[in-house]
């Protein structure tokens, strides 16, 4: 965290709920910076150039916010993502590093009795079984996450907070609700829905960790994905991890999921992502393209058989398919885009 503005600092001070802790910021951070990153997993090294084979310096540990002074393409990669970011007192590479933002929302007192959709504004943020910061502390919401909110109340210290309905574990929690921004109905409207569905088409290139969509045989978006590891034996789930190949369409869309084990738990370490955005699934094993918070490293296979996307690829897929998802609604079942896997 150290290279944070003082004016940054003093705003996501305001998350000191979510369980932050801060270092006073350093020098080096002025307007020129490139922004906020947010470290995904238990810790990754902080390098004296940008390339793995150079002094480590230090480690940058979960869910610290760094200050980001500069993209660089390194020499020596690695291949599938060369990208690298200069920070205070040295470099880190980009696979595990969220580029994230503050930007606090004015809270809702009103809810739609259907509920409605909301995507995390701040770094991250922590739920409670109760509107209150000293209750039981469940899931952590990270940035772009999406959750469905079904209530709005005022919290024991006095402000506001949302009620979220978990669609795995089937239990409601809350969050600070301004740390959660709305998404207007026009923000996830269907993208070119006078293409009829014969001439709208998904290819996804296992081999070269590339997705392909078409309109018309005209190439519409081309990107780097992650698949999932290339391991055909059954899962803990009975699942293998390996993404299957094959002809598909999207079955099921939703644009807020809670995947992993589904355990009720506060472990940071535990295979729990509640708030997954911008799911289309496409077989009956779940396996689906989705927004990817927990890591920007892609061009490799990592997951457990989905295809890892960038959060607004994938809100970007999940408006272009079909079937379209009404604003109101939390899930939409049908026959639509198809999907061929190679």
């Amino acid at each position: 965290m150290e290279g944070l503005s003082r004016r940054d600092f003093l705003k996501i001070s305001g998350l000191s709920l979510g369980g932050f802790a801060f270092i006073p910021p350093g020098p080096e951070a002025g307007a020129a910076r490139l922004g906020v990153g947010r470290i995904t997993v238990d810790w990754i090294g902080l390098y004296s150039e940008p390339t793995f084979q150079s002094r480590r310096l230090d480690r940058l540990t979960r869910d610290s916010l760094i200050t980001l002074l500069d993209r660089i393409t390194a020499d020596d990669g690695p291949q599938h993502n060369p990208l690298w970011y200069r920070v205070p007192h040295g470099f880190a590479h980009s696979g595990y590093i969220q580029r994230v933002d503050w930007d606090p929302q004015p809270a809702l007192h009103t809810i739609p009795n259907s509920g409605a959709l909301f995507e995390v504004s701040v770094p991250y943020t922590r739920s409670y079984r109760k509107p209150d910061p000293t209750s039981d502390p469940l899931y952590r919401f990270y940035y772009r996450s999406t959750a469905w909110v079904t209530n709005s109340t005022t919290g024991e210290d006095g402000r506001t907070w949302y009620e979220i309905f978990d669609d795995l574990v089937r239990i409601n929690y809350w969050v600070r609700g301004e740390h959660l921004r709305w998404v207007p109905s026009e923000e996830i409207a269907p993208i070119s829905p006078e293409v009829p569905l014969r001439y709208k088409r998904i290819e996804v290139r296992l081999s070269s960790q590339e997705l392909l969509c078409y309109e018309h045989d005209k190439l519409v978006l081309r990107t780097r994905i992650s698949s999932g590891i290339p391991d055909k034996r059954p899962g803990e789930n009975g699942i293998p991890t390996i993404t299957p190949t094959g002809r598909f369409w999207v079955e099921v869309k939703m644009p807020s999921r809670h995947m992993g084990d589904g355990h009720i738990t506060p472990d940071l370490e535990a295979y729990e992502l509640p708030g997954v955005p911008w799911v289309s699934f496409f077989t009956p094993t779940g396996v689906a393209f989705h927004g990817t918070y927990w890591h920007s490293d892609f061009g490799r296979p990592k997951s457990h058989g989905c295809i890892n996307m960038r959060s607004e690829e994938a809100k970007w897929l999940y408006r272009w398919t079909l079937p379209v998802v009404e604003h109101e609604e939390t899930r939409r079942i049908g026959r639509g885009t198809p999907i061929l896997v190679v």
